[in-house]
């Protein structure tokens, strides 16, 4: 079997425990938007996840990528990087985490659940938990243990939707209401410390004089442009509250407009499954064939089917909204149109996650953070300027824009330090080509609906056609 083939296994496996468990967790958003939730205070739970995937990625430190690069090392003694990775995130997470209860009042003053100090108790102890057992995640991936990381996974969100129907349908209570979204994350993410107790109890604390500021060096680069790549994303939910004029959207307050906008960036997410999914199996793929002599070709390959799954994600996803409208409140619908824009985004983000290997498997992964910072500024100047302009819609461009930048930025710093010769005229073309087919198929009305979803099918076909033709020379060498 093909190195690639087995890749594309592998992200299947991970896709199981990452997109399944997603699409069943993005039910919830009827549940939520539909009759249950206001739109101000869908807005409300947007900011506070928002905030917690900034936390999220401190607690990790950027160890899961280390332990990758250093376990995978000629003479690694595993065991001992993964004692070294634990304590590092377990000192991290704890004490942040003690710091953040302690000041809970505060916290929840400032996202206007004042008198709910418990819920940013419940998300701090939601985030350590996940902190706890990240680095045992990060071995069953470099163990290619991808079956029980996805039963994992699949466990943990079935817990997740069961406890929102029972609390949000069955023992629902008005004085708790949102908090209940974030107390049934915090019991189902219990599920992981429980099934990992053997694991966390066999830990040893351990520092090692020299491997542990090396790790240390490695990992806080990935940790700020891990930071850095989360306020990109997150930003918007915050800069709408801030930048948004007032009466913009008429009737609708900037933080309905929030909650719109948070309610169809979780169409935008479908996408960031499927990279997610691809980086589970992906990044340990990297370190293992990174001596290979002809890994710049291998890697070249990889990049070039993922551009062509993401482009299909893309043209799926966007010409079926008249159907997947129906996952949120007929109230949110205002949005879909910034659906296309933040899927494109996204999938330029997954290109910059895949391309950015090489600064990884260099040891320079300072240029990870340079690159997210000039992000991050292309983001600030984007919101700043286009949504008094246009709205969420301009976040969503200034999120596209961010990530294009990035894209451009890590190729050409990545091809002077470590050449990969990428098939940059034919990845246009598909993106262009994709881009082309989404804009005939909202350029074609049909009222009728089956009419209407029996061309936007035909049109999938197309692209998977085109697709296949280009690259039917390529898919026989890799049967």
């Amino acid at each position: 079997m093909s190195k690639i083939k087995k890749l594309a296994g592998e992200t299947a496996l991970y896709g199981l425990g990452s997109i399944l468990p997603r699409m069943l967790n993005f039910l919830l958003v009827p549940l939520h938007t539909i009759d249950l939730f206001s739109r101000a205070e869908y807005g409300g739970i947007t900011k506070l996840y928002a905030f917690s995937a900034v936390v999220n990625v401190v607690f990790m430190f950027g160890m899961e990528t280390a332990f990758f690069r250093f376990a995978t090392k000629p003479g690694a003694d595993g065991e001992r990087i993964f004692n070294l990775a634990q304590t590092c995130v377990i000192f991290i997470s704890v004490t942040l985490s003690a710091i953040f209860i302690v000041l809970s009042t505060s916290i929840s003053s400032y996202f206007d659940i004042g008198n709910h100090p418990e819920f940013i108790t419940w998300l701090t102890l939601t985030l350590l938990a996940d902190a706890l057992v990240a680095i045992p995640f990060a071995r069953l991936r470099l163990q290619k243990k991808a079956l029980e990381f996805a039963a994992l996974k699949i466990v943990n969100v079935l817990l997740l939707v069961g406890l929102n129907l029972y609390f949000l349908k069955l023992a629902y209570n008005p004085a708790v209401n949102i908090g209940y979204v974030f107390l049934a994350n915090l019991i189902a993410n219990t599920f992981y410390i429980v099934y990992f107790i053997r694991v966390l109890v066999s830990w040893r604390p351990a520092i090692d004089q020299e491997i542990s500021p090396q790790m240390a060096r490695y990992a806080y680069p990935v940790m700020l442009t891990g930071v850095a790549g989360t306020v990109n994303e997150m930003f918007s939910r915050f800069t709408l509250d801030w930048w948004l004029p007032a009466n913009f959207y008429g009737s609708i307050s900037n933080k309905e407009a929030g909650g719109i906008f948070g309610a169809c960036y979780k169409y935008a997410v479908l996408m960031n499954l499927g990279i997610q999914a691809f980086r589970y199996a992906a990044e340990p793929f990297f370190f293992s064939h990174a001596s290979d002599k002809n890994s710049p070709q291998l890697f070249s390959k990889v990049n070039q089917y993922f551009v062509i799954v993401g482009c299909l994600v893309f043209v799926g996803i966007s010409v079926n909204l008249d159907l997947l409208k129906y996952f949120i409140g007929q109230d949110f619908w205002a949005g879909l149109s910034i659906v296309p824009i933040l899927l494109l985004a996204y999938l330029f983000l997954g290109i910059y996650y895949n391309i950015s290997i090489w600064f990884k498997l260099t040891d320079k992964t300072y240029y990870g953070t340079i690159i997210t910072i000039f992000g991050a500024l292309v983001t600030v100047a984007g919101n700043y300027w286009l949504i008094p302009i246009a709205g969420y819609t301009g976040s969503s461009w200034a999120a596209l824009l961010c990530y294009l930048g990035m894209t451009i930025l890590c190729y050409l710093l990545g091809q002077r330090q470590y050449p990969i010769p990428y098939k940059i005229v034919r990845s246009i073309g598909y993106l262009l080509f994709s881009v082309a087919l989404v804009q005939i198929s909202t350029r074609v009305p049909i009222a009728n609906q089956v009419s209407a979803t029996a061309f936007h099918i035909f049109i999938i076909i197309v692209f998977c056609g085109t697709a296949f033709l280009f690259e039917r020379k390529h898919f026989r060498q890799e049967t």
